[in-house]
């Protein structure tokens, strides 16, 4: 006990005078109605303003021509509704191949940059590594100054890497903040617990298997849901360095269907104009979004808890 406590700790069968009872700091007072309802009233604006886009897009999407066209464009109201939007995006193959694309490279890469920066991640976490300094001073600098564009082409060209799935994953494998936060956690594993592992004989690639990765769920969840995520959205690359259509990824299939107007290769006729090119549009943004929001509640209870202890310790 403190001495502050113990000066505030008052005697049995004593009250504490009215002038003499102990202040409290604000966050530890109960907070009044009328702040909970703001509170309440605040959290179900936010609610609303992000499941409100996400019922408008899937509504659309299963809309037929004529409640679109009665809506003025996109649905709140729900009308008439029809699967052709999804019928005709399945039915063309272009976007079930794009999705395959899409789930090899973002199973690969995950994996691949999980394992390469774990390693990195527990090397620089161990005092008297070979040119660990040197290392994490290299890596920092990368995280500040980045090559370019033209300088990053012309090393995947050189490579030999053009019109390739390497292209998709290799050039965006690492990311030195996900090492950080790793190291940072390893970090802050007690130091006790593997001097005990290497006393018994273990040796640091059984360390890191059976004692450093099951302590580490939690951090190493939220990164793999970090490059997953990476992985999944990401386009520009595929822009850059794809030149076969049929090798790109499910975000260069959105974006030419949604922002680019592209008509879907052997589309089933279901009406003329605006309508059905929207209702297709929101089609393809629900099949890009499903992949993730099916992943995500599983690696939710990870995020908070792996994101911080990842950020604070070490």
């Amino acid at each position: 006990m403190t001495t502050i406590e113990k000066s505030q700790k008052k005697p049995a069968g004593l009250r504490w005078p009215r002038n003499e009872t102990p202040a409290r700091a604000a966050w530890e007072e109960e907070p009044s109605l009328t702040v909970k309802a703001a509170k309440s009233a605040t959290l179900i604006v936010v609610v609303l303003a992000v499941l409100l886009p996400l019922y408008t897009i899937v509504l659309t999407s299963l809309s037929s021509q004529s409640t679109i066209t009665n809506a003025g464009g996109l649905v709140i109201i729900p009308g008439e509704i029809s699967w052709d939007a999804y019928r005709q995006i399945f039915t063309g193959g272009v976007v079930t191949r794009a999705i395959m694309v899409s789930v090899g490279i973002t199973a690969v890469g995950t994996i691949l940059s999980m394992v390469v920066s774990v390693l990195c991640a527990y090397g620089l976490s161990r005092p008297g590594t070979l040119a660990h300094t040197p290392l994490l001073f290299v890596l920092l600098i990368t995280m500040f100054f980045a090559a370019g564009m033209i300088p990053s082409y012309l090393l995947v060209s050189g490579l030999g890497m053009i019109d390739s799935y390497a292209a998709l994953i290799l050039p965006s494998c690492i990311s030195v903040f996900n090492i950080i936060i790793l190291r940072g956690f390893f970090m802050g594993i007690d130091q006790g617990i593997l001097d005990s592992a290497r006393i018994d004989g273990a040796s640091e690639w059984r360390i890191l298997a059976q004692i450093v990765m099951p302590m580490s769920k939690a951090v190493t969840a939220v990164i793999a849901l970090f490059y997953g995520v990476g992985y999944w959205n990401a386009f520009f690359n595929a822009i850059l360095y794809i030149n076969d259509s049929s090798k790109n990824p499910l975000q260069v299939v959105l974006r030419s269907y949604v922002l680019q107007g592209v008509s879907v290769p052997g589309q089933i006729a279901v009406g003329q104009g605006v309508a059905a090119s929207l209702a297709l549009q929101m089609a393809v943004i629900v099949v890009a979004m499903v992949p993730i929001l099916f992943v995500y509640p599983f690696v939710q209870k990870h995020f908070t808890k792996g994101v911080m202890i990842g950020a604070v310790k070490g």
